[in-house]
């Protein structure tokens, strides 16, 4: 009897320890499993802190390149000569044209102009004009409009200057002009750009060449 007490009694004290040792494990289990779960919840939340940062640069970046409107340039590129009619003993000239004018665009979407007049002068003296006709230049292009242009000495014959100008076979000329129109972005943006034309060059009436074309 003593001996079955005594079994018993051993088996009656072994059984609680079994029990903490699951309990134990059970406790680590969890923990594991919680741990795991704040791993991926720190994970998740780097990965969102990550996007936002990757969203923000790409809508700086789009806003600094794409969407920022910049204002066209309207210059005179070059320009060739059907007739250069010079009289330097009688200072006159008669000069007839073929004018190059560039709008070059650099915008991410075109530049729709309205009509407009280029001016020549002569020494702050209109000597001839040219009609730039209502168009478009296409986005990150320039736009080359060929027109031609007749140059008379009408209002400056008795420009103190001309006759040694035309003597030395180079005629100083000045081109004006302003350009209005509109950037389109995105097919929905509109920005109003006006454009000033402020062109100097030289007239080499020996070589029929423009030379020194200077826009600012």
């Amino acid at each position: 009897m003593a001996e079955g007490q005594k079994s018993g009694y051993d088996a009656h004290q072994l059984a609680p320890a079994n029990g903490y040792a699951r309990s134990d494990a059970e406790a680590a289990t969890a923990h594991d499993a919680q741990e795991l779960r704040r791993q991926k919840r720190k994970k998740w939340l780097l990965y969102g802190i990550a996007f936002v940062v990757f969203q923000t640069a790409i809508i700086v970046l789009f806003s600094l390149t794409v969407m920022k409107v910049k204002t066209p340039k309207f210059r005179v590129r070059s320009s060739s000569f059907n007739t250069v009619d010079v009289q330097p003993t009688n200072p006159s000239f008669s000069l007839n044209m073929n004018a190059q004018f560039g709008v070059k665009n650099t915008n991410f979407g075109p530049y729709k102009y309205d009509s407009t007049t280029v001016y020549f002068y002569y020494n702050d003296i209109p000597v001839g004009s040219a009609i730039i006709p209502k168009s478009k230049a296409s986005f990150l292009s320039t736009k080359k409009i060929n027109v031609a242009v007749d140059l008379t000495s009408t209002n400056v014959t008795g420009h103190p200057n001309l006759a040694s100008d035309l003597n030395n076979g180079i005629l100083p000329l000045m081109s004006t002009s302003r350009l209005n129109g509109k950037v389109e972005l995105m097919l929905i943006f509109k920005k109003k750009k006006a454009v000033n034309m402020n062109c100097t060059m030289n007239v080499n009436t020996t070589t029929r060449e423009l030379q020194n074309v200077v826009c600012k």
